[in-house]
């Protein structure tokens, strides 16, 4: 854990994390622990969640793993009774469940003449079930756990809601229209959720993260012998800090808004944690 973060005490929280056996999720999960917190680990691969839940257990936090489906309202309200049962009603839940597919994703940035008939997945060929399944894991995995989790948070005060959105929310990104669109509905749910809330005393915000290296990423990023792929020059190029983020440069902006004393009049905002690209023109 970074030292120099905001000293945020979540000594008593119960802390629900969706998506949590990802790379940038289980990471939270660990920093959320090691701010004092109970963590639920939940996640479609289940052996993953166990994974990082035992790492944070022998660090001497306390966490546990739950498989849910986040598309699966029955599931997701069993596994926000065994939460309850488990570590207590939820205080802090932060919804990573997400991601693209490549049924919903173009083989090409650009639209050249005659591509409608070549050997070459055009936007006229994407499936339209997997742009369905693109938003629905985005928008709806989000909007479910919120439905499961917020109802234990009525009436109590000190509860936020953290949504991961992303730079193609800002400005969509080529090749991946449906993820794009996805994360953009993702901000505005943020926005809507923080209003609907608000008398409730319920907190509602999110990050956008930026460009991050990880191993889930890596093969797009870098070619085999290392170096940079195109598309990674293109990302670089329109990063004014000129590098990929590090996954502990999201540890302050989470803890940040999760601390009440710190982020108490903070509701609604999307945080983006991106080295200065969504605020460069290219020029």
């Amino acid at each position: 854990m970074n030292k120099n973060v905001i000293n945020t005490d979540l000594s008593g929280k119960v802390c629900v994390v969706t998506g949590a056996g990802g790379v940038l999720c289980s990471y939270f999960a660990k920093v959320l622990a090691r701010a004092g917190a109970k963590v639920a680990l939940l996640d479609l691969n289940e052996e993953a969640a166990k994974g990082f839940a035992e790492e944070i257990n022998s660090e001497g936090g306390i966490a546990k793993a739950y498989a849910c489906n986040v598309l699966d309202k029955a599931v997701c309200s069993e596994v926000a009774e065994k939460v309850l049962a488990d570590l207590g009603p939820c205080d802090i839940l932060i919804n990573g469940a997400g991601g693209n597919n490549p049924r919903a994703t173009t083989d090409k940035e650009y639209y050249e003449s005659g591509d409608i008939d070549a050997d070459t997945k055009s936007f006229f060929d994407l499936d339209s079930e997997g742009v369905g399944f693109v938003f629905n894991l985005n928008f709806l995995g989000t909007l479910i756990p919120t439905q499961c989790f917020a109802s234990q948070m009525l009436g109590r005060k000190g509860c936020n809601i953290i949504n991961i959105s992303s730079m193609n929310a800002y400005t969509p990104l080529t090749k991946i229209p449906a993820y794009s669109g996805a994360k953009a509905a993702i901000s505005n749910f943020t926005q809507w959720l923080a209003v609907h809330f608000s008398k409730e005393g319920i907190r509602v915000n999110a990050i956008a993260p930026g460009f991050f290296s990880t191993k889930q990423n890596a093969k797009l990023l870098f070619n085999e012998d290392g170096t940079p792929t195109a598309r990674t020059g293109k990302i670089l190029a329109a990063t004014p800090m000129g590098r990929f983020g590090k996954t502990e440069e999201l540890e302050g902006g989470l803890l940040f808004l999760v601390n009440e004393q710190a982020a108490g009049f903070i509701t609604g905002v999307v945080l983006p944690v991106d080295g200065g690209f969504s605020a460069y023109s290219g020029v």
